[in-house]
């Protein structure tokens, strides 16, 4: 049995943003973006690389915020979804990324679905894992942050606070998972770490106030979806409280051939089905992306 592909920890510049990111595979084999979202970074596809690197290029960036990639101040840089994806698609042009395959969770889904419409023609497929572009996607636990969306009171900002306490990241993981002994705590604990640092906790509030534009740009990434019909492959951690499943079935709505997987674990779903998801992502790519 073959060892699986080393996995490169690097750098790119992207304006005032320096891009950590990592890389894994033959860059002459076809290109998977994973893109990631709240509260987390790249770490959360350390199972998931090794299982697709012996026959794709993976590339995993985090988002500015997040990770190991570089937080400017928010008076240098505004926390929005339009700049996130602003920089990912600089960092694919840094990198010379001009053909590639996109796995979304998350926050990663409006950042990946902006790229599509900006670039169309250099997405080869779609994978969303929990990474919603639909109104009855949206659980019940968006309550606070809709009152944020109504009224952006101070007030209403605090009450997102609790989010971004160790117990507020941890429950996001075990959430939904029959057996919570499954889920590594250094997962949730390195999250809890990285958005502790000083002043990332008003970063993740302004994303949180954000948001409501990427539900404003649902209809455009829905059109998208039924004029390109890209392939497109959903697996979902069944037990999201905030990404449910009608969200991914609604995806069938507009591309017929949309494959969606429910899967018996909640909204981490790498953390506890990585060889499954592995596996329905191998499968799909081989159908939908030609390798040369």
């Amino acid at each position: 049995m073959t060892s699986a592909p080393p996995i490169a920890l690097r750098t790119a510049h992207v304006g005032p943003v320096t891009v950590f990111y990592r890389e894994a595979g033959d860059r002459r084999n076809p290109t998977l973006l994973l893109l990631h979202g709240f509260p987390t970074s790249s770490h959360m596809f350390r199972q998931l690389i090794p299982l697709l690197a012996d026959r794709y290029h993976i590339v995993a960036p985090d988002l500015p915020g997040f990770g190991y990639t570089s937080a400017p101040p928010r008076g240098e840089f505004a926390y929005t979804f339009d700049n996130l994806a602003q920089v990912v698609e600089g960092f694919t042009d840094a990198i010379g990324l001009t053909r590639y395959a996109i796995y979304v969770f998350d926050y990663g889904a409006p950042v990946g679905f902006r790229l599509a419409l900006a670039r169309p023609e250099r997405i080869t497929a779609i994978i969303s894992q929990n990474g919603n572009a639909y109104e009855e996607g949206l659980g019940e636990d968006w309550a606070p942050v809709r009152r944020y969306w109504q009224d952006p009171s101070q007030d209403n900002r605090d009450a997102l606070r609790p989010m971004l306490t160790l117990d507020g990241v941890k429950w996001q993981y075990v959430h939904g998972v029959p057996d919570a002994s499954q889920v590594a705590p250094e997962a949730y604990w390195l999250d809890y770490a990285q958005i502790s640092r000083p002043g990332n906790d008003e970063i993740q509030l302004d994303l949180f106030g954000d948001y409501a534009n990427n539900v404003a740009m649902y209809p455009q990434f829905q059109a998208y979806f039924a004029a390109r019909k890209p392939p497109f492959l959903a697996v979902w951690g069944r037990w999201d409280p905030f990404f449910l499943p009608p969200g991914a079935e609604a995806y069938k709505r507009d591309n017929p051939n949309a494959e969606v997987h429910l899967l018996d674990t909640g909204h981490f779903a790498l953390e506890t089905h990585a060889e499954e998801i592995a596996t329905f992502i191998r499968r799909f790519l081989e159908r939908s992306v030609p390798r040369s």
